[in-house]
């Protein structure tokens, strides 16, 4: 290994990376305790020039192998395009202890795994920052589903509603790419719920789909449902549709509306990151009060996501979302792609 650790308890973190994402995680990096954001690898002079102004004492670089060789990161954190995940996991984790990785991680199956590969084979620990399960209203309806809110799990169900896929100008004003994606609703969204269903319910035994597009301004599927069996016998149906809004004051807050049903009750979230618990017999939902930020995106679970892979290897642990770890969801992602067209 010819890394270079720091010799303080503080990482040293490098982001690869300034678009429209990217800048979420700059952003939670930079009000981690402990940590020292120290570069930034940008090819787009200008989004780094920004970038440079708001974060004083970052340094910028158009080539990731210079960052790493000048800065000395421990950590980098890699929210550039999925086409280059895999060249940049290669040239980097020969020389670096920690890697964490957007989604679509490498892209697709076949190059995850080449990268999980070179990574373990030099040492490095990998993670995907898969952000969803990491949402506040996510963690706390764990949390009572743990403590027995309502009772035996039978359920889940998520209605995907974020309502920004209609017309010819659908996505072009935020992620623009979406438009050429040939798999789209589930390569790029559903894979979101595939991760936060496991993270409910446990592993999956089998999927069905039905998918379809209905905008023809786009290259992928935008719509489809999706059913789910888990290995202790649950279920869960995710049911999305990108052209189709629902109730919110931020609609892209908590995407959609999610409820888990039990056999002593039901809990709901609505678009407004707010939890609802009706029990069994009961016909008031009850909203369960608990602690979150409005910040940037979904709950701020960006920062969030950042903090708990951060103190998983700090305390010697594996990440929730550990490269190897993760790619099951993109297996199910290929059972899923399979069942609907076959």
């Amino acid at each position: 290994m010819r890394w270079r650790v720091s010799m303080s308890d503080r990482f040293r973190i490098g982001v690869v990376g300034a678009g429209y994402f990217g800048r979420f995680h700059l952003d939670a990096w930079s009000r981690i305790d402990d940590v020292d954001l120290v570069a930034l690898c940008e090819p787009d002079a200008r989004a780094a020039g920004e970038m440079a102004g708001l974060y004083p004492g970052i340094d910028t670089f158009e080539d990731a192998v210079e960052m790493l060789e000048t800065a000395h990161p421990d950590l980098i954190d890699i929210t550039a395009p999925p086409e280059t995940h895999l060249g940049l996991i290669a040239a980097l984790a020969p020389h670096v202890p920690y890697i964490i990785c957007q989604k679509p991680f490498c892209n697709d199956l076949t190059n995850a795994r080449k990268a999980i590969a070179i990574a373990a084979e030099h040492g490095c620990k990998l993670a995907v920052h898969e952000n969803i399960r990491y949402q506040p209203w996510n963690r706390e309806a764990k949390r009572l589903m743990d403590a027995g809110a309502i009772g035996e799990p039978y359920q889940i169900t998520f209605r995907l509603r974020p309502g920004d896929g209609q017309g010819p100008d659908a996505y072009l004003d935020r992620q623009p790419y979406f438009q050429t994606m040939p798999r789209f609703l589930v390569h790029e969204t559903a894979i979101h719920w595939v991760d936060t269903f496991r993270y409910f319910m446990g592993e999956v035994s089998d999927v069905h789909a039905h998918l379809t597009r209905l905008n023809p301004a786009i290259a992928g599927e935008d719509a489809g449902i999706i059913v789910f069996r888990f290995q202790n016998g649950t279920r869960g149906l995710f049911d999305g549709n990108r052209l189709v809004d629902h109730a919110a004051q931020n609609r892209r807050r908590t995407l959609g509306e999610m409820w888990i049903e039990g056999s002593g009750g039901v809990l709901h979230l609505d678009g407004d990151g707010r939890l609802w618990l009706r029990a069994f017999g009961e016909n008031a939902e009850v909203e369960q009060h608990f602690e979150w930020r409005d910040h940037l995106f979904g709950g701020d679970c960006v920062y969030l996501t950042c903090l708990a892979t951060l103190n998983a290897w700090r305390t010697g642990s594996a990440p929730e979302t550990e490269a190897s770890l993760y790619v099951v969801n993109q297996e199910l992602e290929e059972a899923i792609y399979d069942s609907a067209e076959n």
